[in-house]
C-alpha cells in the first residue's frame, strides 16, 4: 500500500481490498457506512474442476468484514429448482440499491427479469448486431404469462461512432411515439454503448424511468453496466454528456458470450485487468495464471472473472457513487485511452484496446516517477500482450494530440490534470494531480510521435 500524506483535494489514495473499512472513511467525511451485500446462491468455487483454478472466496480472505446477507427478492428467486442464477452482488446504494444477477441461461428466466419491470410498458433498446440474436428472446421473457405487459423495441446502429446525440434522440422518438409514461421501463440490451445511451434516455425520459442493464459483451458485465455511469460522447472528449443514473437490476447472461468475436472478448479482459492492479493484486495474480482459459471461453473462468470485477466494482460504487474521489481510480490507463479513442477517431479501436495502451502508459509514468518498481511494469505489459491487447497508441497519435483532448478530460479540476496512477506494492494506486509534470511529458514522447 502506498503511503502518502494527508490527501489534499487533488490526491485521493486507492486502498488495496485488504485495507480496513475504518481506514477507508478519512478519505469520504461524507459517508457514515456502507456495505457490500452479496449472495453466492451456488458458489463458483463449488464448480466441477475446469482449466483454473479460484482463489481463496472473498468471504475466506480479507473482506470477510463485509456481511453476506440475502435479499428478500433472490429469496424468491432460489426456492425454484431450476433457477440459473449462480451469484448475485448487490450494489448498495440506499434506496438506490440493486442487484446484479450473474448466471448461466438468465433470460430465458421469466420471473427473475419482469419482477424488476416498473408499469405496463417496456422499451427495450438494443442495436442492429444483438437483435437478430437476443431480441426476441428478450421480450418472450419480458412477456411470458404476463399479457398486460406491452414491449416495444428501438434498434440502433452499432458502434462507438453512433453514441451521440443524434442517436439518442431515436430512444426518445420511440418513447415518446408509443405514449410510454412514467411507470414505463427501459431495457438496455447490448454492450456498453447501448448500456450508456439506454441509461442517459432512462435518466433524460420524463425526468426519469426506470431501467434495467442486460449486458451481452464482456466489457459491458465487468464494468459500463455497473454503477450508473450514463451518457453519450461529443466529438471533442469521450463520454462528457451524460448523468449518474443507477438501474433496477443488472442481468448478466454468460450465455450471451459464445456469440462475442474474439477481438471484443479481448476488449473486455482490459477492465478485468485494471482491477487487479488498482486494489486486488490477488485477482491479478489469478488472471495471470487463467489468461488461456479466459481467451478460451472457459464458463468456469469466465463468470469467475465476472464475479470477482463485479464484487470490485460494486465496492466502490458504494463508497463512491458519482465519482467525488474512490471511483475515478477505476479510471486506470482511460485519461490516455480515452485521447485516442478521441483523437483517432470512435470505433477506429474499441474501448478496451485503447485503455490496455492507456494502461501501459500509466504505468510507465507511475515507474518514471519512482512510485512503483520495474517488475510491476513486466508483469502489465505481459499479461495484456497474452490477452492480445495492444500496448502502445496507434502511429497517428502524436505528443500534441494526446495532450488536447487530456485536457478536457472529465478528471481536470481548476485547469489540472488528476491522473490514477500506480502507487507501492501491486494493488495499489493512488488519483492525484499532485505529480512531476516532467514524467508526464516524457511517458508522452515515449509513447507518440513528437
Amino acid at each position: 500500500m502506498a503511503t502518502s500524506s494527508t490527501p489534499s483535494i487533488n490526491s485521493t489514495v486507492c486502498p488495496s481490498a485488504n485495507i480496513s473499512v475504518a481506514s477507508r472513511r478519512p478519505l469520504f467525511l461524507a459517508i457514515a457506512s456502507f456495505s457490500l451485500r452479496r449472495l453466492d446462491v451456488r458458489s463458483l468455487s463449488s464448480l466441477p474442476p475446469g482449466r483454473f483454478k479460484a482463489p481463496a472466496p472473498i468471504s475466506a480472505r480479507s473482506r470477510s468484514r463485509i456481511p453476506a446477507c440475502a435479499s428478500a427478492v433472490m429469496e424468491e428467486a432460489t426456492k425454484r429448482a431450476d433457477s440459473r442464477v449462480s451469484t448475485v452482488v448487490d450494489v448498495d446504494l440506499g434506496s438506490r440499491s440493486y442487484p446484479i444477477y450473474i448466471g448461466s441461461g438468465l433470460l430465458d428466466e421469466p420471473d427473475l427479469l419482469q419482477r424488476h419491470v416498473h408499469g405496463k410498458s417496456v422499451l427495450v433498446v438494443t442495436n442492429t448486431t444483438i437483435a437478430p440474436l437476443y431480441l426476441d428472446k428478450v421480450v418472450k421473457t419480458l412477456t411470458h404469462g404476463n399479457p398486460k405487459v406491452t414491449v416495444e423495441s428501438v434498434i440502433l446502429p452499432d458502434g462507438e461512432k453512433y453514441k451521440n446525440m443524434e442517436t439518442l434522440m431515436k430512444v426518445f422518438d420511440k418513447a415518446i411515439e408509443c405514449r410510454m409514461d412514467r411507470r414505463c421501463t427501459f431495457v438496455a440490451l447490448g454492450g456498453g454503448v447501448i448500456g450508456d445511451m439506454c441509461g442517459f434516455a432512462a435518466a433524460s425520459y420524463l425526468r426519469g424511468v426506470n431501467f434495467i442493464q442486460i449486458p451481452t459483451t464482456l466489457m459491458a458485465q465487468v464494468d459500463s453496466s455497473v454503477g450508473g455511469k450514463t451518457g453519450v460522447n461529443h466529438t471533442l472528449g469521450k463520454n462528457l454528456i451524460g448523468a449518474f443514473y443507477q438501474p433496477q437490476c443488472v442481468l448478466i447472461d454468460t450465455n450471451t458470450l459464445n456469440t462475442l468475436p474474439d477481438r471484443e472478448l479481448a476488449s473486455g479482459i482490459a477492465e478485468v485487468v485494471k482491477y487487479g492492479l488498482i486494489r486486488d493484486a490477488e485477482f491479478f495474480e489469478w488472471q495471470e495464471k487463467n489468461m488461456q482459459s479466459l481467451l478460451a471461453r472457459d464458463p468456469s473462468a469466465l463468470a469467475y472473472a465476472i464475479k470477482r470485477s463485479c464484487e470490485n466494482k460494486a465496492e466502490v460504487v458504494s463508497l463512491d457513487e458519482t465519482e467525488s474521489g474512490m471511483r475515478a481510480t477505476l479510471n486506470l490507463g482511460h485519461t490516455f485511452g480515452h485521447a485516442i479513442e478521441t483523437a483517432f477517431g470512435y470505433g477506429q479501436w474499441l474501448h478496451g484496446e485503447a485503455v490496455a495502451a492507456g494502461t501501459v502508459m500509466a504505468v510507465d509514468m507511475s515507474h518514471r516517477l519512482g512510485w512503483i518498481d520495474d517488475t510491476i511494469v513486466k508483469r502489465v505489459f505481459s499479461i495484456l500482450q497474452k490477452a492480445k491487447l495492444p500496448t502502445q497508441p496507434p502511429e497517428m497519435m502524436t505528443v500534441e494530440k494526446f495532450k488536447s483532448v487530456m485536457a478536457v478530460d472529465k478528471k481536470v479540476a481548476d485547469g489540472l490534470l488528476r491522473l490514477i496512477l500506480l502507487k507501492g506494492p501491486l494493488g495499489s494506486c493512488v488519483f492525484t494531480g499532485d505529480y512531476d509534470q516532467g514524467a508526464l511529458d516524457e511517458t508522452l514522447r515515449a509513447f507518440s510521435k513528437n
